[in-house]
């Protein structure tokens, strides 16, 4: 159930959560990284689940960045073959939840089996009108940066676009993100600190919230919990009180 300290008028439309803390939740249980992978998908549907109810309009998770490439070669096939499963099982529950799937991030350098996997449950969820739910899969801030600016880079020399004319807005035009609000609030599991490469251009006045919670563990109450953490802070964008209070 909703939280009653959670103020709907003050509700974040955009949520992004960097989900850490698997492997070391299924260490602490002396099991293999998969373990805790597969652990989180319960973690993931109370996240989706909470957010549908409460009316969010986006939610943003980090499921697997380009660095993630560079891990154990096991690790990352469990990874892959977890991710075609878990989207055919929850299928049923995005739909009951009227939650509607995208992605960011290189998929095409996904195996083929996740991808088409993907295509399909985005495809069969694009009508949903609720929750949209956006998986950032071989994502990285940087890399998004570099894609957009590329596109860019290319429009100038077409002539589709003067260099006077680059702003914030027109250049967020050329990111994964462009259809979507920057995040208001950034939640953070496993007790680390940082942005991990996530959404470095989004984030630039998000509120962060950080919790010692492993990611498998994080249910609905802790959504719950950051989100009045969010409403209880004052966000300036750059102004002092007096002019955010006028």
């Amino acid at each position: 159930m909703p939280n009653e300290n959670i103020v709907k008028e003050l509700l974040p439309k955009h949520i992004a959560i960097i989900m850490d803390g698997n492997g070391r939740w299924a260490k602490n249980k002396g099991a293999a990284r998969i373990f805790g992978h597969r652990n989180a998908i319960t973690a993931v549907r109370e996240a989706t689940e909470g957010c549908a109810e409460l009316g969010v309009e986006y939610l943003t998770l980090y499921a697997f960045s380009t660095e993630n490439w560079g891990r154990p070669p096991e690790e990352v096939l469990g990874l892959m073959e977890l991710l075609v499963a878990t989207i055919k099982k929850e299928l049923k529950t995005l739909h009951k939840n009227n939650v509607r799937l995208t992605t960011i991030g290189d998929t095409d350098a996904l195996p083929k089996r996740c991808r088409k996997q993907l295509l399909e449950a985005i495809a069969d969820t694009k009508d949903n009108t609720g929750l949209t739910l956006v998986l950032a899969l071989s994502y990285s801030g940087r890399w998004e940066i570099l894609q957009a600016v590329k596109r860019l880079a290319n429009d100038v020399k077409d002539d589709q676009l003067n260099i006077e004319d680059i702003n914030d807005e027109n250049f967020a035009a050329y990111l994964n993100t462009a259809k979507m609000p920057d995040p208001e609030l950034l939640i953070r599991t496993s007790g680390e600190m940082r942005i991990s490469n996530f959404l470095l251009w989004q984030l630039a006045y998000t509120e962060i919230y950080f919790t010692p919670k492993l990611w498998p563990d994080f249910r609905r109450e802790d959504l719950h919990e950051a989100i009045i953490s969010y409403q209880k802070r004052e966000r300036r964008f750059g102004r002092i009180s007096e002019q955010v209070n006028t």
